[in-house]
C-alpha cells in the first residue's frame, strides 16, 4: 500500500477538515461562497507559454499586497 502524498502545508487532518466543511455545507452557503469567489476572480484562457510569466506576476502582486 502506498502512502498518501500531500502538497506542502497539507496533511491528512487538513484534508479531512476540508472534506467535512464541504460535506456539511448547506446549498445556500455553497451558493453564497461561489458568488463571493466569482466576484473576486476572473477566469481566462492564455497561451501555455505565458503561464510562467503570469504566475510570476501573480506572486509579485501577492507579495506586495501582503506587505501593505
Amino acid at each position: 500500500m502506498s502512502k498518501n502524498k500531500f502538497p506542502p502545508g497539507w496533511n491528512e487532518q487538513r484534508v479531512k477538515k476540508l472534506i467535512n466543511y464541504y460535506e456539511n455545507q448547506s446549498e445556500d452557503e455553497a451558493v453564497a461562497e461561489d458568488e463571493t469567489v466569482s466576484s473576486q476572480q476572473t477566469l481566462m484562457q492564455v497561451p501555455t507559454e505565458l503561464v510562467p510569466t503570469i504566475l510570476e506576476l501573480i506572486n509579485k502582486y501577492q507579495s506586495s499586497s501582503s506587505i501593505s
